[in-house]
């Protein structure tokens, strides 16, 4: 087979699973359901995927790391910290925003972690946190993130709010463009809710009000 159509037949393939795993559920979902929104019969699956598991680990292990790569060529492009941040947060969001079905696959599935072996979840959220921690390490150099704070809390603090920012919009019943919480998101993580007034009064100071 000629490897460009079996390439094109592959992205087909994983591209319906998206839809059927979104919209039915991965639980409920069957290769012939991929199949029928594939426009493939059921035995061109297995050509390309061993079984139901084994497309969703594709899921991750292939379109995931695409998309992933798409932000960090989108990131290179910009030259400060603050810069690649909120291009990498709205990168993020304009993806998900532009492909529900990949949004819901992608926040429903991690969260579950139930059919993907830990390497695979590993692999996925490395090349994340990498790129988050290069730009953290770009801006502690250039004195506009502070130096004083742990970089794996720094990861899990952004990456936790996106996708929470990312599941609100899912389930909103409220019509709103996903993308435009990138400024604001990034704005919160860089300025906090603190007021400057706040930042000059320390914890002592802060409990002694309390009691």
């Amino acid at each position: 087979m000629n490897q460009t159509k079996k390439s094109e037949k592959y992205e087909q393939i994983l591209e319906a699973a998206i839809r059927v795993f979104a919209r039915q559920g991965y639980y409920n979902s069957t290769i012939s359901q991929v199949a029928r929104e594939a426009g493939v019969g059921d035995g061109t699956i297995y050509l390309y995927f061993k079984n139901k598991d084994d497309i969703l680990d594709n899921f991750f292990s292939y379109k995931t790391t695409q998309i992933f790569s798409q932000f960090k060529d989108e990131v290179d492009r910009c030259h400060n910290a603050l810069d690649k941040l909120e291009r990498l947060v709205a990168c993020h969001l304009q993806e998900f925003e532009q492909n529900r079905d990949l949004a819901v696959v992608y926040e429903v599935e991690t969260r579950m972690r139930r059919h993907l072996s830990d390497e695979k979840i590993k692999e996925m959220s490395r090349m994340y946190f990498d790129l988050v921690a290069q730009i953290v390490d770009q801006g502690q150099n250039e004195g506009t993130i502070r130096q004083n704070i742990p970089i794996h809390l720094v990861k899990q603090y952004l990456i936790g709010a996106v996708d929470e920012v990312i599941t609100t919009w899912l389930y909103s019943s409220r019509d709103y463009r996903l993308v435009t919480m990138a400024e604001p998101l990034v704005d919160l993580f860089i300025n906090g809710i603190g007021t400057a007034d706040a930042a000059d009064v320390g914890p002592a100071a802060r409990a002694d009000t309390t009691t």
